[in-house]
């Protein structure tokens, strides 16, 4: 498929050119997937997809447009070309729009081995979502299963422009998960877990997974609300990331270029606690979101974030360097059919010396998060607040678990007293350990 991709880049670059388009760049994307849920020891479904687009931008001076079409078709593809060339003579000016310099491109591309051989197989995932189901059910206490799925994916992507760059790589996915369900008179809770990976190989034993959502589960039973207060709050690692989420889009280029980030001031300053490290890697050998280029063929790098608790860059692809007066980072996400966006790609907060349980037992007393819902976020002050369930320790113990409850704070202060962990959750794109604030405002009975 690979080669039918660059054809078409070729095909709408070409035509493009010669209805008149100054410059312009074009991608194409081809997925497939294969998915099977299964409920009770019984098969519930089995789904395939496969899809393709093919996506222009054309540049007339300072104006562009972009459009996109999943019909790989000569006559479809010229089509498509016809039709952007005159939406972007049609076109309000955009003063940062803009092509890179062909001696700015990326050269000598890395293979980030993304790929995996192993074929897709109905039966082995279906085999993986009812043992992983059955270890769940197999836990005293639990009495019913919200399903489990199993599924693999695979992408190929491909990206050129008119000024010289040429450029693709593909990868593949394979994930895991269920939700268990416990009842106890009354009340009834419900929690899950999963796992994915580029590599089967690498995907978490199928009977750990259903044995960790029942474990979870039953963690559940029992909640009750909590008298509100100010007091430690650990973010369990499969929530914590969220945090991190926010600073992401805080320092994205065009969020400070609009003057909407909380942080819009802080480039060089003081954000996070002196021990912390956030480090984003695009070059990382099998990572989830690892590129050999950037959305608009410039080369990556591994960079730091945050060093020591101070924020080192902004993330910026062509448009939003230009805005700043800066150069872009290598951060411009891939976008078939319109203009770059921008994007991290594998980051990671550094580990710090505790793992969960030493997180409590250096805390006290406090409230474990182990699920969020419904967060509020001011992205240009920074304030947050969200509801969450959790489990209450005191003496660094679990006592009970809690829920409708809400937690609040300012994500300055947050991040300028956050204490890591060194305990991972799964594979991700923005990999995170469990997360100490040592006070937050608590909102309960």
């Amino acid at each position: 498929m690979s080669s039918n991709l660059d054809a078409a880049v070729d095909r709408l670059l070409s035509r493009a050119k010669s209805l008149g388009a100054e410059a312009a760049d074009a991608a194409c994307v081809d997925r497939k997937s294969l998915s099977v849920s299964v409920r009770l020891g019984n098969l519930e479904s089995v789904e395939s997809e496969e899809s393709r687009s093919a996506g222009l931008r054309v540049l007339i001076g300072k104006k562009q447009a972009g459009a996109s079409t999943s019909d790989f078709s000569l006559a479809a593809l010229d089509a498509l070309a016809e039709r952007v060339v005159a939406m972007a003579k049609a076109a309000a000016e955009d003063p940062w729009c803009g092509l890179p310099e062909a001696s700015e491109l990326a050269k000598n591309l890395t293979d980030l081995e993304l790929w995996d051989d192993t074929e897709a197989d109905i039966a082995d995932l279906e085999a993986r979502a009812l043992e992983s189901e059955a270890a769940a059910l197999d836990i005293a206490g639990i009495t019913n299963s919200g399903g489990s799925g199993a599924e693999w994916g695979a992408s190929h992507v491909y990206y050129g422009a008119s000024n010289g760059f040429r450029g693709g790589y593909r990868g593949t996915s394979w994930g895991l998960g269920l939700s268990a369900i416990a009842e106890r008179g009354d009340h009834k809770e419900r929690d899950w877990d999963s796992d994915s990976s580029r590599f089967l190989k690498d995907l978490k034993a199928s009977e750990e997974i259903g044995r960790s959502a029942g474990q979870r589960t039953l963690a559940r039973l029992g909640a009750t609300k909590l008298e509100s207060c100010v007091a430690p709050v650990i973010f369990e690692n499969r929530v914590a990331s969220r945090l991190i989420s926010f600073f992401l889009g805080a320092i994205s280029g065009a969020s400070v270029a609009r003057g909407v980030s909380f942080l819009r001031d802080k480039l060089g300053q003081q954000v996070f606690a002196p021990n912390i490290r956030i480090t984003d890697n695009p070059l990382e050998k099998g990572g989830w979101s690892s590129h050999p280029f950037d959305g608009e063929g410039l080369p990556v790098a591994a960079r730091d974030l945050v060093t020591d608790g101070v924020l080192q860059t902004w993330l910026l692809n062509s448009a939003s360097a230009k805005q700043l007066g800066l150069k872009s980072t290598g951060h411009a996400s891939l976008n078939p059919g319109g203009a770059p966006g921008i994007g991290s790609s594998n980051v990671m907060v550094m580990p710090g010396t505790y793992d969960l349980a030493g997180l409590q037992a250096h805390a006290g007393t406090g409230l474990l998060v182990i699920e969020t819902l419904s967060p509020s976020f001011n992205q240009n002050t920074g304030d947050y607040s969200v509801g969450v369930s959790g489990l209450w320790f005191e003496n660094g113990k679990i006592v009970r678990p809690v829920n409708e409850i809400t937690v609040a704070g300012n994500m300055l202060d947050m991040y300028s007293k956050l204490i890591p962990g060194n305990d991972y959750e799964g594979r991700a794109s923005l990999q995170c350990p469990s997360l100490l604030i040592p006070a937050m405002t608590i909102a309960g009975a």
